[in-house]
């Protein structure tokens, strides 16, 4: 079970689910959003950082030397937001655009991309910061967040900046009909452009797995390792003499939720303990199939999931460890081999 071999399988569900997520819904948003694309001021191109190019939005590539055209790389690292800085860029470019054009009085940004890239987010963001900054009053809008594709099914407007006027439309995540490279198709599905439950949360893991254990992300958790140690020891110390503050630390845990940082670490632990001690070759087919295998099993009990039989235990163990990669809180990963130069 190389790499290679996970990307095709995988690629090949999501091709073979192509018919299920571009549906007439998807194709009406698509030719609308194409419609207004030649219309608007600016058209913002919202990235997965994560695959900056397996996330281009197909209808702009007869857009990519139009300077109308600003690409955004969203999750940077799923925790640093930049919506401030973008508004200002934003405005700064509506200024340049006010220049050219003095007969319009109001600047429309479109906000476009694939699935679950953080559109809606940003556009909230951008409507909230631009009214403050504005002293503007009313109501606030807000488009509808998920983390589940497809959520956002109209192109909704937002305004963001009074004189001049600025607003930005949110719009549907839309992809391609067809999508012909198999890596950017398991890319798509492992970072959640499209619905697990189209390609299948076990595989999804297991892709994920093949590519930390050949990625060097696990090696920043080593001193968990040792780490673990020496707390086994000091609880079992403060066990015997017991302690009212280990007993309300205790009690403020949730073993069966797996964002916890308790869980979390454990999770990273057992990820490097796995991943280092195994004795066999990583190049080795059979030997990468073992060790994942071999994961998955340490996983259950680190996240907590109960012993039961069946496929059932390993789509719990595969949908946890997902969303915690998804999050970011098992290390950042940018899946596209992007050159340095690439991102301003």
């Amino acid at each position: 079970m190389t790499i290679a071999n996970l990307e095709k399988r995988l690629g090949s569900g999501v091709k073979r689910a192509a018919k299920t997520w571009f549906s007439p819904h998807m194709a009406a948003a698509s030719r609308a959003v194409a419609e207004r694309i030649p219309l608007v001021d600016i058209v913002l191109e919202v990235r997965d950082a994560r695959i900056p190019l397996s996330s281009e939005y197909d209808q702009l590539r007869n857009f990519r030397s139009s300077s109308k055209r600003i690409i955004v790389l969203n999750k940077m690292d799923l925790a640093n937001r930049s919506e401030i800085k973008c508004l200002k860029f934003l405005q700064a470019q509506v200024k340049e655009v006010k220049k050219i054009d003095h007969s319009s009085y109001t600047a429309t940004i479109m906000l476009v991309g694939i699935p679950n890239v953080g559109k809606s987010a940003l556009a909230n963001s951008l409507h909230q910061i631009g009214r403050i900054s504005a002293a503007e009053k009313g109501k606030l809008k807000r488009a509808t967040v998920s983390p589940i594709p497809g959520e956002t099914r109209d192109i909704s407007s937002l305004k963001i900046g009074s004189h001049p006027n600025v607003y930005v439309l949110d719009t549907p995540g839309i992809l391609p009909p067809d999508i012909l490279d198999v890596e950017v198709c398991s890319k798509l599905a492992l970072t959640g452009a499209i619905k697990d439950c189209l390609v299948g949360e076990k595989e999804l893991a297991q892709y994920f797995l093949s590519i930390l254990i050949r990625s060097d992300e696990y090696k920043k958790w080593e001193k968990l390792s040792t780490e673990e140690n020496e707390i086994s020891t000091i609880d079992q110390r403060v066990g015997c003499l017991g302690s009212s503050e280990l007993d309300s630390r205790q009690k403020r845990q949730y073993p069966t939720d797996h964002t916890q940082d308790f869980v979390v670490r454990e999770v990273r632990r057992v990820l490097f303990e796995t991943i280092s001690s195994f004795p066999g070759s990583l190049e080795k087919e059979k030997d990468l199939s073992r060790l994942i295998e071999t994961q998955f099993t340490a996983l259950r009990e680190a996240l907590r999931v109960a012993s039961e039989s069946g496929e059932d235990v390993e789509n719990k163990v595969a949908a946890k460890l997902l969303n915690l990669y998804r999050t970011g809180r098992l290390g950042h990963c940018t899946l596209d081999s992007v050159p340095r130069n690439i991102i301003q």
